[in-house]
């Protein structure tokens, strides 16, 4: 009999599944809690649960969601990022945004779901987290200083990417392009020029960032008490990507210490740093900590490859799906996004802005719904229960120290109560949404509005979480996104697709087409207004 590679494939995660739940020594599940996935009959319930729930997390969550409404239910998920999920109504989305780190804990979701200890090098980073200040703070407020050169990037790395030829259409990798264009975007606000050109460094971030989620699968396979020693093997790669990253910056991160250092004694106000980046901030930062060990070249250095991690990954996810939505909806709608943008821009000069950006009502709303039905994963606002006894829900149900809870965010968001036929890409949902705020009662509420906004989270949509925990990076990776959206309509024409190609599901993570193909050609008339806009 000849074997497929799917049925071993089966196997394996049959045999995964079991091993997993059979090794199982964590905390005890809530008692008297309904299983998602479970059958009648089942002389397993958790087992087999978990087998058809992982090989369907999608359906999992939609039937949990109706089965469920009102009452927190048992999750059971094997593969990235599964776990046995205490799944809460979205009556008490609320209450589990409410919960203080010291009940609820994000960080330790983190920590666990990527196993720093095991896959970053560099602990005290991870243990002192300043950089994720520094961009709820400082990166967020300097958005506007940050859109010329942010556009300046974009530019320079799409035409390495997606060329310049006016004169016949051409096949180019979605997720593979972007990707790299990205990074380079990206780290124009991290490291700015010429590192943010460096194909090298860009090459190790990228790397760095694909391969630790695959060093963090291969580990979760081996029992935890032998992982320290498989995971110098498991997690070579990424330690070569993180060492070769931060070899090639520590020249620069070096150079701008010894300038802070030969002015640490002049007034702060008056002291004006070469650069304004993500890297001189951290330096900055280090400098008035008065500790030694946070301005350690290669701490500093490993902190940039750290939110290269978090912030490429993401963004690369987001716009390769928007991209594959908009080319496989209808050339009308590209067209009245270059009307908006063109007409924006027409009122500062072709100059970006804050102000012009938030006028783009209808770019950001195919964000939105883009993110609406793409979220990247299958549940929401996970968090460890850190609280020694345990937290009780608003339902009375009382979940024990060390579980893990989560909001059913993929069946809310596809939820026709709340979004006429959810199921399909409406590019300008949210346009209309937001005019009919208060449309009848004078003045609109401009507040309201705003929170129907791209990067705006509530109860009903946590494609960046909720509250006090909400990515803090939303905001510049909002502002970048639209740049580079904008950046692609008025100087690339593309081939409509038939049809959108399909992603896949791993776990409770939601994996884009990598290998989806567009046709584009680029716009002539761009090539001479691509410094104008």
């Amino acid at each position: 009999m000849e074997i497929s590679y799917g049925m071993v494939a089966g196997v394996l995660l049959l045999c995964y599944i079991v091993w997993r739940i059979s090794s199982h020594s964590g905390p005890h599940l809530p008692k008297g809690l309904p299983i998602i996935g479970a059958r009648k009959g089942d002389w397993f319930p958790l087992w087999q649960a978990t087998l058809r729930n992982s090989l369907n997390i999608k359906k999992a969550v939609l039937d949990g969601y109706k089965q469920y409404p009102n009452q927190a239910a048992i999750l059971p998920v094997a593969g990235p990022g599964g776990a046995s999920f205490v799944l809460l109504p979205a009556s008490e989305t609320q209450f589990a945004t409410e919960q203080p780190d010291s009940v609820l804990s994000l960080r330790s979701v983190i920590y666990r779901g990527l196993l720093y200890e095991y896959t970053v090098a560099d602990q005290f980073i991870v243990s002192h987290g300043g950089h994720q200040h520094l961009v709820a703070t400082t990166l967020t407020h300097q958005i506007g200083n940050l859109l010329s050169a942010l556009n300046d990037e974009t530019a320079f790395h799409f035409e390495q990417a997606w060329g310049t030829d006016t004169e016949t259409f051409r096949d180019v990798s979605v997720w593979e392009t972007i990707g790299r264009t990205m990074g380079g975007v990206t780290n124009r606000a991290f490291v700015g020029l010429p590192y943010c050109r460096d194909p090298a460094l860009l090459s190790a971030g990228l790397n760095f960032a694909r391969c630790l989620p695959l060093s963090v699968g291969l580990l979760s396979f081996v029992w935890e008490p032998l992982r320290p020693l498989a995971a110098p093997l498991f997690t070579l790669p990424n330690r070569i990507f993180e060492r070769r990253f931060t070899n090639i910056l520590l020249p620069e991160v070096e150079r701008r210490l010894r300038h802070r250092f030969d002015h640490v004694n002049d007034d702060t106000e008056k002291y004006v740093a070469d650069k304004n980046d993500f890297l001189q901030w951290c330096i900055e930062q280090a400098i008035a900590s008065g500790d030694p060990r946070m301005w350690k070249p290669r701490s500093l250095a490993g902190r940039v490859l750290l939110l290269n991690l978090v912030s490429i990954h993401t963004s690369s996810l987001t716009a390769t799906n928007l991209v594959l939505d908009l080319l496989s909806s209808n050339a009308e709608t590209l067209d009245e996004l270059r009307n908006e943008i063109t007409s924006v821009l027409a009122e500062t000069q072709g100059v970006w802005t804050k102000t012009a950006m938030h006028k783009m009502e209808k770019l950001d709303s195919v964000f939105r719904e883009s993110a609406r039905l793409n979220a990247p994963s299958a549940v929401s606002l996970q968090r460890v229960v850190v609280a020694k006894d345990g937290v009780t829900t608003p339902s009375g149900v009382h979940i024990p120290c060390g579980n893990l809870c989560a909001a059913p965010s993929i069946a809310v968001l596809a939820d026709a109560r709340k979004y006429a036929l959810p199921e399909s890409f409406d590019p300008f949902r949210f346009v209309h949404l937001r005019r009919e705020v208060n449309s009848g009662e004078g003045l609109p509420d401009h507040v309201e509005r705003s929170r129907l906004s791209f990067p705006s989270t509530n109860n009903d949509y946590l494609v960046f979480g909720n509250g006090r925990q909400a990515c803090p990076g939303r905001f510049f990776a909002a502002a970048e996104l639209k740049l580079m959206l904008a950046y692609v309509l008025l100087h690339y024409d593309f081939g409509i697709l038939p049809k959108r190609p399909s992603e896949t599901w791993l776990g409770i993570l939601r994996i884009p087409p990598s290998k989806a193909k567009i046709r584009l050609f680029t716009i002539e008339s761009s090539i001479n207004s691509s410094q104008m806009i």
